[in-house]
């Protein structure tokens, strides 16, 4: 029992663990500038290193690098396209050494350079073209570095599907070259084209909580589900339900990065952007290849 009352303790609000995470989330939001390392951090707060990184994490779903990662990269992007600054300006103000550190900062955790970033897809070639497939008509969409986008349309819609894909990076320059996009297709939607030693380059562009989500999406079996509720606790957010089904939504690569395996409380389907009855026909399809 006296253990039970010591655990209450440390896991609420007013808990002493508690108050460390507070003052890690103050010190590092106020001063990012100076990109303290974890050490620094626990020195000021009087804190072993080890156990400041367990305790954080443990709360916060994250480290107190990762976190610190997350505040410069938003104050960045408020930099980069609200107040127009340029990339040495800003990689300087949110203290970076360089412009290299904040293109790094962009590519591990927005999957493109900050210049990419603020144009929006200014610059980016993005070429698409639709297929038949075994679920309608898929818009399959790629650039040099590999797939960036899959939807799915019934015949008449492609366009009102194109330009549902087209806004996720408006200033792109989009080219419709279907000959370019069949190996794409062709190698998502014939079984017999999957080789684990050839994998598929992808390239996925969201918040780090979104990606983390499409990561966990990646690692249902074929031919299996799972809840919403499993997707959170596999990416430490165990009651972040509602933010993983709106990342679900969000996935700009269907199928490939199985939204369409994910179901509600109980197994319900849910809802799918691209219809329920192209979801149920997902997995009946993969149910029968598995």
């Amino acid at each position: 029992m006296n253990m039970i009352a010591k655990l209450d303790t440390d896991i609420t609000p007013d808990g002493p663990d508690y108050d460390v995470v507070r003052q890690v989330i103050e010190l590092i939001s106020e001063e990012y500038r100076d990109q303290p390392s974890l050490e620094a951090i626990a020195a000021r707060l009087n804190q072993s290193p080890t156990q400041l990184q367990k305790t954080f994490t443990r709360w916060a779903g994250l480290s107190p690098k990762a976190f610190l990662q997350a505040v410069t990269l938003d104050h960045a992007k408020r930099l980069l396209r609200k107040e127009e600054m340029p990339l040495l300006e800003t990689s300087i103000e949110v203290g970076l050494s360089g412009p290299s550190r904040l293109h790094d900062l962009f590519v591990t955790h927005e999957a493109m350079s900050p210049g990419e970033w603020k144009a929006k897809g200014g610059g980016l070639t993005i070429r698409y073209g639709f297929h038949t497939c075994p679920f309608g008509t898929a818009l399959v969409m790629v650039t040099e570095r590999g797939l960036a986008g899959l939807a799915f349309s019934d015949t008449g819609d492609e366009k009102a599907c194109f330009e549902d894909m087209a806004c996720r990076w408006p200033n792109a320059d989009y080219v419709q070259d279907a000959l370019a996009t069949k190996s794409y297709a062709e190698r998502i939607f014939q079984p017999g084209r999957w080789m684990s030693d050839q994998p598929l380059r992808v390239v996925l562009i969201g918040t780090d909580f979104q990606v983390s989500v499409w990561q966990s999406l990646l690692k249902i079996p074929f031919g299996k589900a799972v809840t919403y509720s499993d997707i959170a606790k596999d990416i430490g957010r165990p009651t972040a339900m509602r933010a993983v089904g709106a990342a679900v939504g969000a996935n700009p690569i269907s199928f490939v990065v199985p939204c369409h395996r994910a179901l509600g409380k109980d197994g319900a389907l849910t809802g799918y952007h691209w219809g329920l009855t192209r979801k149920r026909a997902m997995l009946g399809w993969e149910s029968a290849h598995a």
